[in-house]
């Protein structure tokens, strides 16, 4: 009985192991593609009134800004900073969900990796690891 049970834990710790190499693998083969994608990526938003064109690249920096003739003749430059703000945080949101999806496409959704994507907490990279060492503490102190 002893020996089947070894070898049901083994067979399902080698099941576990081979699920998480092809994930590394996928991750690792879609690296340059996800690269390549993020290179080019480039996200425009314009406000709602046409005067502000944004574009921001993949890591939400200003790539770009365009400003209509029409801006000019408000007078109001704390307006115009609103609307320029506005205008770059919209761009700046999409790009991060457009980021988010592609290298979903290589993360397994319920990976710290990919709660990190979501909402920018970097204690959830390591929530994983402080668990385990809570774990081994436990384990220690019995």
């Amino acid at each position: 009985m002893s020996r089947q049970a070894d070898r049901d834990v083994n067979h399902a710790l080698r099941a576990r192991f081979d699920d998480v190499v092809s994930q590394y693998q996928r991750l690792r083969t879609g690296l340059d593609d996800i690269q390549e994608r993020l290179s080019k990526l480039a996200v425009t938003e314009e406000s709602a009134d046409g005067t502000v064109r944004a574009t921001v690249g993949a890591r939400g920096q200003l790539i770009d800004l365009r400003l209509s003739r029409e801006i000019y003749r408000r007078g109001d430059p704390d307006e115009l900073a609103r609307t320029i703000l506005r205008t770059v945080e919209r761009a700046v949101a999409r790009t991060g969900d457009q980021v988010q999806e592609m290298v979903g496409e290589y993360l397994p959704p319920d990976s710290a990796a990919a709660g990190f994507m979501r909402d920018g907490n970097f204690g959830n990279l390591l929530a994983r690891q402080d668990r385990i060492m809570r774990e081994a503490g436990d384990d220690d102190a019995r």
